[in-house]
């Protein structure tokens, strides 16, 4: 079916999206956005929405209201929602998702941001989605029976893909790259995913939201791989982790609050530190000189 076979509310929908994404001229993701039913990833009514302060019930079962650029619950005790269609419209015009391609999806929730990757790879290419939560992973499987070329796994994503893929996309926010994600980027293959640190109460408790973050897009270049920061974000932190190295959290916020992010150019990976790096550590670092 083509955009114009879509109901007109879901056209209505992808248009506002992608024109607040600035995206142009993009239509498979237009009609991707226009062809999956939103609906569907949330279970039934009540829904509630995040205002970035709390969680308010939309007064309304109808399934249109959901057609709207807003953040949705998805386990409000757990701070877990589906992202913000606009900025997941305006990361994957930037990856550019092509027909054919093998897509990673870690952190796929209920899978709402699988069936749109699922439509802009077509039945050529594939998608392996990964989510942490047992619940959300099998809701995930329900909702993306349709779809042949989904994969969906449980388990931690940090340690997928475990094979070669085109773009691996990332859903939660850590504070290093995982190995997993770029050893498996085949050539120009493309990794985007929420850096940053996580909120803190006012007791010193972790919080299962950032404090800081932006979005990094690296790609596996012919000589190494090049990396700049998209956005400011702010998504759920990683469940499941290792407690970081001493001193990361209290440098990455420092590098953020330096107001260089824009200046990053290149992700260096297992060679030595270089003088001047925005951020740095033995095995990784951010640069801000270009390959």
């Amino acid at each position: 079916m083509t955009f114009e076979d879509q109901p007109i509310h879901r056209q209505l929908f992808a248009s506002q999206v992608l024109a607040k994404a600035g995206v142009k001229g993009d239509g498979p993701l237009l009609s991707a956005f226009a062809k999956v039913e939103r609906e569907r990833f949330f279970g039934p009514p009540p829904w509630f929405y995040s205002d970035f302060s709390n969680y308010r019930e939309l007064a309304s079962g109808d399934p249109v209201v959901l057609y709207q650029d807003m953040l949705v619950a998805l386990d409000r005790n757990r701070h877990v929602n589906n992202g913000v269609p606009s900025l997941h419209a305006s990361a994957l015009s930037q990856i550019g998702v092509g027909a054919g391609e093998h897509v990673a999806h870690i952190g796929a929730g209920t899978g709402y941001f699988t069936a749109i990757l699922a439509e802009l790879v077509g039945p050529t290419g594939r998608v392996t989605a990964v989510e942490y939560d047992p619940s959300l992973a099998q809701q995930a499987r329900q909702n993306l029976s349709g779809y042949p070329q989904v994969e969906v796994i449980e388990g931690d994503g940090t340690q997928f893909p475990r094979m070669e893929v085109d773009v691996v996309y990332v859903n939660f926010a850590l504070d290093h790259p995982a190995s997993a994600w770029v050893a498996n980027l085949a050539p120009r293959g493309r990794l985007l995913f929420p850096l940053g640190i996580p909120a803190i109460d006012g007791q010193g408790k972790q919080l299962p939201f950032t404090r800081m973050g932006g979005f990094l897009l690296i790609v596996r270049e012919e000589t190494g791989f090049s990396a700049r920061f998209l956005q400011p974000v702010s998504f759920v932190w990683a469940e499941g982790q290792e407690p970081p190295p001493t001193g990361r959290h209290e440098c990455l916020e420092a590098a953020f609050r330096s107001r260089t992010a824009s200046e990053v150019k290149q992700l260096r990976w297992h060679q030595p530190p270089e003088p001047g790096e925005w951020y740095s550590e033995e095995e990784w670092g951010l640069l801000k000189r270009a390959l």
